[in-house]
């Protein structure tokens, strides 16, 4: 019961997607958590500036996303592509009403960003007004990401949660490899609930059930939703989130899933941005954009316009000098490229025919 009762009233708080005037109204919302700032970003070789991740947050924003998970407070010498996370959700743009959640992996790294919005000149849209904490549901991957079990995990985590809720944040929680652990293999899904309710319990308003290796669909999935929702976990589908790589291709496959067994938020990444350092091998998460696009005419609607959306995976994914992941956003480019020599056949009477026959 304490489960049940500590997650109506942290509902109280938890984000929701804007309210809708026109004729979706009557649709489901569905939210999504765009993670690709930060844990799209995070298993790049090479060095991004501050300025790059400034600008796809702000890209984002514009293009109508709503919850923007915006770096993380780890330390640069695990995580260097998070280095200067500071220094990027000061100088990006804020809009009032939307989120743009950090991570933070303990007491240190919460510390600095306390210490971080403590100097934030008064009236300004606060750099974040949320926390996203992490652990898995096997020991192996807990050791490498963290050097501590699952057990020391929760311990520690209490400690930030405390301290986060004490200042007026709010904290979401992560479980990393609730399929496969490139560790110690097959997730024994008992373990996913326990955990996911242990989050809960310290004060996580929603946690992120991480299919981080990528290897589940939506048999495993579905079979590890119904452990950690059914019987007599007490744990609601209304505060779970869905997190899926797609290093097998079955990241939407797995968020349709998961929307039959009632969960509602989902995390993604514009362009398929993404992988894990703990996890070789594997890819980044479902595409923002080939989301929004499985959407489409159904009975659920989420924040964010596709075509800008596209656009912005196919900007980032050329800063980044790699290929679009989203097969959404290549089809899209593709589109926009074949009607910009269309175009220019028009403008110019036909010389660009040699063009557009290549495409």
């Amino acid at each position: 019961m304490i489960a049940k009762h500590a997650a109506r009233l942290l509902l109280r708080t938890r984000p929701t997607c804007a309210a809708r005037t026109y004729a979706t109204q009557a649709r489901e919302c569905v939210r999504i958590v765009e993670v690709g700032p930060r844990d799209g970003l995070q298993n790049e070789s090479a060095v991004i500036p501050p300025a790059v991740k400034v600008e796809l947050v702000n890209r984002l924003t514009e293009a109508g996303t709503e919850i923007i998970e915006a770096g993380s407070f780890v330390s640069p010498k695990w995580v260097p592509q998070m280095a200067g996370t500071a220094e990027v959700i000061k100088h990006m743009q804020r809009r009032e009403g939307l989120h743009y959640p950090v991570l933070v992996p303990n007491l240190k790294g919460l510390e600095i960003l306390l210490d971080l919005l403590a100097q934030q000149p008064k009236g300004e849209v606060p750099y974040t007004d949320e926390i996203a904490i992490f652990t898995a549901a096997t020991d192996a991957f807990c050791k490498a990401n963290t050097n501590c079990t699952i057990k020391e995990s929760l311990e520690r985590l209490t400690a930030v949660t405390a301290r986060a809720a004490k200042e007026g944040l709010r904290v979401r929680g992560y479980v990393s490899v609730v399929i496969d652990c490139p560790y110690s293999g097959k997730v024994d899904p008992v373990i996913v609930r326990d955990v996911t309710k242990a989050l809960l319990e310290m004060g996580c308003y929603e946690v992120s059930l991480g299919d981080t290796v990528g290897t589940g669909n939506p048999t495993t999935v579905g079979k590890m939703l119904e452990t950690v929702i059914g019987g007599s976990s007490d744990i609601s589908p209304s505060v779970l989130a869905g997190h899926y790589h797609d290093t097998f291709g079955m990241g939407v496959s797995n968020i349709l899933t998961s929307l039959d067994y009632g969960l509602r938020t989902f995390d993604s990444s514009v362009g398929g941005l993404g992988g894990c350092p703990y996890s070789p091998g594997a890819t980044g998460n479902v595409a923002t954009e080939d989301v929004l696009y499985a959407l489409q005419g159904s009975r659920f609607h989420a924040p964010g316009d596709l075509a800008k959306i596209a656009e912005v995976g196919s900007w980032i994914s050329k800063q980044l000098n790699r290929t679009n992941a989203s097969r959404v956003g290549k089809a899209l480019e593709a589109r926009r490229e074949r009607e910009r020599v269309e175009k220019e056949r028009e403008r110019d009477g036909g010389s660009a025919e040699s063009v557009s026959a290549k495409l």
